[in-house]
């Protein structure tokens, strides 16, 4: 596979990244834990014994014996996967920070074999909308201009489009919303640190944020997404995506107009026109 041009603009710092996760505490992976009850829960309704799995992760020890036998590789640019060797490959709570999401998928398609399922968990746009509205205000306040903190994540829509993109047949996308509390915007970004997720963008500030940001930052939280006891609200949105690779044994969408019933017949109603 040819390796991605160095010359190309990245969106992350994968120096940073990789920096940021070093410094990961285990008990602060909780979003990864919760990756794993939804990829075990959608396994659990899929009527199919899987092999020779993969996961592509960049906390291996976290998903150590999730799965039997899994092949465990590190999310890097180009993935260490064997074409045509596994029939599911899980990627997990990394796609968010990839220069080339579509590469990666593919990637993974390359990987799977004919009907072989791959599994996403990824951080979605929803994450941490509290903080990024509560960091933009102020900033924009304090200092009369807008620096990246948080970095773009991916739409449900859009997302799903991705597992097209990349060849994927039977493709799905779904959502699920997790929220934390915490006691101020210090322990949130505390937490963050803990969990390797805070800034890596390669455009983000190279020099420290003035005091009165945060200030302002933690009023505007706390005036808006605060519960009444007082503890700031946080956002994590967790969208799975699942795709097959395409096998002449799955089934194919009819061709339009083959239907040989009515709906009207089949709902015991009559059809007529609709109004202008």
């Amino acid at each position: 596979m040819k390796l991605p041009d160095s010359n190309a603009p990245s969106l992350f710092d994968r120096f940073a990244l990789t920096k940021h996760r070093a410094r990961a505490q285990d008990d602060a992976l909780f979003l990864h834990r919760a990756a794993i009850d939804e990829v075990q829960d959608r396994l659990s309704m899929v009527n199919k014994s899987f092999t020779a799995p993969a996961i592509v992760t960049p906390f291996a020890h976290i998903w150590q014996g999730v799965l039997p036998k899994a092949h465990i590789v590190a999310d890097a640019d180009v993935l260490r996967l064997t074409p045509g060797a596994h029939d599911l490959v899980v990627h997990a709570m990394a796609l968010h920070w990839a220069n080339d999401p579509v590469g990666q998928l593919i990637q993974c398609h390359r990987a799977l074999k004919p009907d072989g399922l791959l599994l996403v968990a990824c951080l979605g746009g929803e994450t941490l909308n509290e903080l990024r509205t509560a960091l933009g205000q102020a900033e924009i306040e304090v200092t009369g201009g807008l620096s990246p903190r948080i970095a773009p994540m991916g739409e449900l829509r859009d997302l799903g489009g991705l597992l097209q993109r990349a060849g994927f047949a039977l493709p799905v996308a779904d959502t699920a919303r997790l929220t934390a509390e915490y006691r101020d915007i210090v322990h949130l970004m505390h937490d963050l640190r803990a969990m390797g997720e805070t800034n890596s963008l390669s455009e983000r500030l190279k020099h420290p944020t003035r005091r009165q940001v945060f200030g302002r930052a933690q009023d505007i939280y706390a005036e808006n997404f605060a519960t009444p006891q007082g503890r700031l609200v946080t956002t994590f949105e967790l969208i799975c995506l699942t795709g097959w690779s395409p096998d002449e044994s799955q089934q194919k969408p009819l061709r339009p107009g083959s239907a040989q019933a009515r709906l009207a017949d089949a709902l015991g109603t009559k059809e007529g026109k609709l109004s202008d």
